[in-house]
C-alpha cells in the first residue's frame, strides 16, 4: 500500500509546494499562470531559477501538456455533423488535399530559397578567401587570410546565433527532436510559430555560410512542420490575421496530421526522397495512421520535391530539367563502377558495427557537453559567444589542416573541384585537404563519393575524420539552427573511403576493391545510423538520394548493425535530447516488466471533479488553483455524500471551460433570454490554439453565484479503464488512440483517478530494471 501512497502524493500536497516555488519561473502554461501577486521576492525567484537549471534525464517536466488527438463527441459536435451534407464532407476531403498540396509547395519554395542563398553567400565567401590566400601565398602573411576567414565565419554565425538565443530559442538545433515530440502528442511551446520559422530559415543560412560543421537538411523538417501548422489553420495568430479558410481544421486532431505531412515534405525537399519522407513521419511520428493519411502525406512530399526541382531548374537556366531532386544530391552511382560482391557483405556489416561504435561515442560526448551547457551556458550572451568561438575554431582548424597538408593532387577535369586551392602545391595541382574543408559540407560529401580513386591520401582522410568528428560533436547543441545529417554523412564518408583505400593497398589484387566511393557511401550510412538510429526511413532516404536501388540490401544491413551496436551503449542523439528536455515522450511499447503495475498505482489522485450543473465560482476557483495540474476534469452525477466519489457522466477540458466563462454561458442568463445566440463549435475553434488564461476573464461577484450546465459541452463518452487494468494495457490504449486523459473508475463507474501522459512516461526500463522518474516543475 505504501507504493500506491507514494504515487498518489505528487499530484496534491507534494506538488503544491513545487508549483508554488516555481510560479513565474520558467515557461508559463495556462495551468501555471494562475498565481496573482507572487508572494516571493526577486531574490527568491532567482534562487529558485538557479535551483532548476541542473535538470537531467531523471526528471519529467510538468510544464508540457498533451495534445487532444481524440475527438470530443459532445452535443455540439453531433449537431454540426447532422447539419453537414454529403457534399460538405466531400468538400472537406478536397480541402485536406489542397492543404497538403500547399504545404508541399511552400516547403519546396523555402528549401529553394535556403539552397540559393547558401550557394551564393558561401560562393562569395570562398571566392574572396581563395583570392586572398593565393595573394598571400606568394607574398607571405597568410595569417591575414586566417583572420579574414575566422572573422567572417564568427560574424555570420553571430547573426544567426543572436536570432536564436535572444528571439526564439526553440529554433535552435535541427528541430527534429521537437517535431518528434509534437507528433508523439506533446505540446511543445512555440514550436510551430511563424517567428520560429523565420529564425530557423535565416539561422540555418547563417550557420552553413558561417562554415560550421552543420547541414541545412535537418531544419527543413522543422520548417515543413511549421508551414503545415500555419497553412492548415487558415490564419496566423502571430500576425493576428485570419483568412477565414480551413476553419474546420482548427483542432489538434487535424493539425497534428498536417504537421506529419509537413515533416515528410521537409524530408522530401532535403533529400529528394518522397517515400523516405512518408516513412520518416510513420517511423518517428504519428501514433494514429490510416491509408488516406498516407496518400495525402505522399502527395505533399511529391509536390515538395517537384517544386524544389522546378524552381532550381529555372534558377540554373535549365527550365524543365527536373534532375535535382533535393537539397543534398549525392550524384548518381552508376551500376558498373560501384557493383559489389557477396564476399563484401561481411565487410559492410563490420563497417556498420564501427559506425555504431563511433555513433555511440559521438552521442556520449554530446550528452556530457549538453549537460555542461544546461548548467553553465544558459545565458543568451554566453550562448552567442560560444557559437562565435566554435565558428572561429572551426576556421582555424580547417586553415591549419590545409596549411600543413602536403597532399597535392593533379587538377583533373573529371574531379570537378569548385574552389581548388593551390597553396604550396606545384602548378596544375591542388591541395586535397582543401577539398574536404574549404567547401560546403554537401559538396565535400559528393567529392568523397565520386572523386576518382587516388584523389585522397589516407593520412588526409584520417586527420579529416578525427578533426571533423570533434568539431561536429561540439557544434551540435549550439544556439544556432543546424542539422546533424550532413556532418554525420561527411564523417562516415571520410572514414569509409579510408577503409576502401586501405583494403585496396593491403590486397594484391586491387581491382577486387575497385572503387573507394562505394565504401564512402557505406561508411556515411553507418555513421549516420550510429548517431540518429533511424532504420526504415533512413534506408529508403539513402537509396532514393543515391538513385540506385542496388545498394538497398547493404545499406539496410549497415543501418541495422549500427543501431544494434549503438543501442548497446547509449540511445540515439534525438532521444537523448528529448530526455534532457524532460519531455514526457511515449515510446511504442510499455516497459517490458511492467505487467504487475495497475492503473490504481499509476494514476493521479485525488482528481478534481465537477458536477453536471456546477457553480460558476467553483469552476473559476478550480481553474485559478495552481496546484490543479490537469487540463481535463471528469464530470460526475451530483452525490449527497461529500466523501463518496461521484459516478462518471463525462469529461470537460480546461480550454472548453474558459470559452464557456468568456461567453458567459450561465443557466440564469439562458432563462432570462439575455444570451444572443447559442454557442457553437466555431466559438471553440476561434479561440484555438491560444486559449486566454483564466486571469484575463472577468467574472463578477453576482456571476459567481450563477450555475453552469456542462451537459451540452462535455464529452459524454470518455475512455475509461477499471482500476485493476495492467500498465501495458493502459499504455496501449493511451498510445494507440492518442489520448490526453484516461479516467480510472471502480466497479460502480465512480471516478477514482485520472491517467495522463506524464503518469505513463514516468516508467521506463533502466539498467536495474523498471525505474520511475521524478516529476518536476522545470
Amino acid at each position: 500500500m505504501a507504493n500506491i501512497t507514494k504515487k498518489v502524493s505528487w499530484s496534491s500536497r507534494a506538488d503544491e509546494s513545487a508549483s508554488s516555488a516555481s510560479t513565474g519561473v520558467g515557461e508559463g502554461t495556462p495551468l501555471l499562470n494562475g498565481s496573482e501577486g507572487p508572494r516571493f521576492s526577486r531574490q527568491d525567484l532567482i534562487r529558485a531559477q538557479t535551483r532548476e537549471i541542473p535538470h537531467n534525464e531523471k526528471l519529467l517536466s510538468l510544464k508540457y501538456e498533451g495534445l487532444d488527438y481524440d475527438n470530443i463527441e459532445n452535443q455540439l459536435f453531433l449537431e454540426e455533423e447532422r447539419r453537414m451534407s454529403h457534399m460538405g464532407f466531400q468538400c472537406l476531403e478536397i480541402s485536406r488535399w489542397v492543404v497538403c498540396g500547399l504545404i508541399g509547395f511552400l516547403t519546396g519554395l523555402i528549401a529553394c530559397f535556403i539552397d540559393i542563398a547558401v550557394e551564393n553567400l558561401a560562393g562569395l565567401k570562398y571566392e574572396v578567401i581563395k583570392r586572398n590566400i593565393e595573394n598571400f601565398t606568394e607574398t607571405g602573411g597568410l595569417s591575414i587570410s586566417l583572420i579574414l576567414w575566422g572573422g567572417f565565419n564568427a560574424a555570420v554565425v553571430m547573426m544567426g546565433s543572436i536570432l536564436v538565443a535572444f528571439f526564439e530559442p526553440i529554433a535552435g538545433g535541427s528541430g527534429i527532436p521537437q517535431i518528434k515530440c509534437y507528433l508523439n502528442g506533446v505540446k511543445i511551446p512555440r514550436v510551430v510559430r511563424l517567428k520560429t520559422l523565420i529564425v530557423k530559415v535565416v539561422g540555418v543560412i547563417c550557420s552553413v555560410v558561417g562554415g560550421l560543421a552543420v547541414g541545412k537538411e535537418g531544419p527543413m523538417i522543422h520548417s515543413g512542420a511549421v508551414v503545415a501548422a500555419g497553412v492548415s489553420q487558415g490564419r496566423s495568430t502571430s500576425l493576428k490575421k485570419d483568412f477565414k479558410m480551413f476553419e474546420y481544421f482548427r483542432r489538434d486532431t487535424e493539425k497534428r496530421d498536417f504537421v506529419s505531412a509537413g515533416a515528410a515534405a521537409g524530408v522530401s525537399a532535403a533529400f529528394g526522397a518522397p517515400v523516405g519522407g512518408v516513412l520518416f513521419s510513420l517511423e518517428e511520428g504519428a501514433s494514429f495512421w490510416n491509408q488516406m493519411l498516407t496518400w495525402r502525406i505522399f502527395f505533399a512530399s511529391m509536390v515538395s520535391t517537384f517544386t524544389l526541382n522546378f524552381f532550381l531548374s529555372v534558377y540554373n537556366k535549365k527550365t524543365g530539367d527536373l534532375s535535382n531532386p533535393g537539397l543534398i544530391n549525392f550524384g548518381r552511382f552508376e551500376s558498373e563502377s560501384v557493383e559489389y560482391y557477396f564476399y563484401e557483405i561481411p565487410l559492410f556489416i563490420a563497417m556498420g558495427a564501427l559506425g555504431g561504435l563511433l555513433g555511440a561515442l559521438f552521442n556520449v560526448l554530446n550528452y556530457w557537453l549538453t549537460i555542461f551547457r544546461i548548467r553553465y551556458v544558459h545565458r543568451p550572451c554566453l550562448q552567442v559567444m560560444e557559437a562565435m568561438l566554435v565558428a572561429a575554431v572551426t576556421a582555424t582548424v580547417s586553415f591549419t589542416m590545409i596549411y600543413f597538408s602536403n597532399d597535392c593532387q593533379p587538377l583533373a577535369p573529371e574531379n570537378n573541384e569548385e574552389y581548388p586551392l593551390q597553396l604550396f602545391c606545384s602548378d596544375g595541382e591542388y591541395n586535397a585537404m582543401a577539398t574536404a574543408f574549404f567547401n560546403t559540407p554537401e559538396r565535400s560529401v559528393r567529392s568523397l563519393f565520386h572523386n576518382q580513386p587516388g584523389s585522397y591520401n589516407p593520412l588526409t582522410l584520417g586527420l579529416f575524420t578525427l578533426t571533423y568528428f570533434f568539431l561536429a560533436c561540439w557544434t551540435y547543441g549550439l544556439a544556432v539552427s543546424a542539422g546533424v545529417f550532413i556532418p554525420s554523412l561527411l564523417i562516415g564518408a571520410a572514414w569509409g573511403r579510408l577503409c576502401g583505400i586501405l583494403l585496396a593497398s593491403f590486397s594484391s589484387n586491387s581491382s577486387l576493391w575497385a572503387d573507394p566511393g562505394k565504401y564512402a557511401l557505406i561508411g556515411a550510412a553507418a555513421q549516420l545510423g550510429g548517431i540518429v538510429r533511424m532504420t526504415l526511413s533512413l534506408t529508403v532516404i539513402m537509396v532514393e538520394a543515391t538513385g540506385n536501388v542496388t545498394y538497398g540490401l547493404p545499406i539496410m544491413l549497415v543501418l541495422m548493425t549500427a543501431k544494434i551496436v549503438g543501442d548497446y551503449f547509449i540511445e540515439g542523439l534525438y532521444d537523448i535530447h528529448i530526455k534532457l528536455q524532460s519531455v514526457p515522450f511515449l515510446h511504442w511499447e510499455a516497459p517490458a516488466t511492467s505487467h504487475w503495475l495497475t492503473a490504481r498505482e499509476v494514476m493521479s489522485s485525488p482528481v478534481t471533479c465537477l458536477n453536471r450543473i456546477e457553480n460558476v465560482g467553483t469552476i473559476v476557483d478550480t481553474l485559478s488553483n495552481t496546484s490543479t495540474n490537469h487540463n481535463g476534469f471528469p464530470v460526475v452525477a451530483h452525490t449527497l455524500g461529500n466523501d463518496e466519489p461521484g459516478k462518471l457522466c463525462g469529461l470537460i477540458l480546461r480550454s472548453q471551460l474558459i470559452v464557456l466563462l468568456k461567453h458567459k454561458v450561465f443557466v440564469e442568463l439562458a432563462r432570462s433570454r439575455l444570451t444572443h445566440r447559442k454557442l457553437q463549435l466555431k466559438d471553440f475553434r476561434d479561440a484555438y490554439p491560444r486559449f486566454p488564461p483564466i486571469q484575463s476573464i472577468h467574472v463578477s461577484q453576482d456571476e459567481r453565484e450563477c450555475m453552469m450546465d456542462l451537459t451540452e459541452f462535455m464529452n459524454p463518452t470518455p475512455y475509461t479503464v477499471p482500476q485493476d487494468t495492467s500498465l501495458p494495457r493502459v499504455f496501449k490504449l493511451f498510445r494507440a488512440l492518442g489520448l490526453r486523459h484516461l479516467v480510472v473508475v471502480d466497479n460502480e463507474n465512480r471516478v477514482v483517478g485520472l491517467v495522463t501522459r506524464k503518469d505513463l512516461a514516468r516508467y521506463h526500463m533502466g539498467k536495474h530494471g523498471l525505474e520511475e522518474l521524478q516529476l518536476a516543475q522545470t
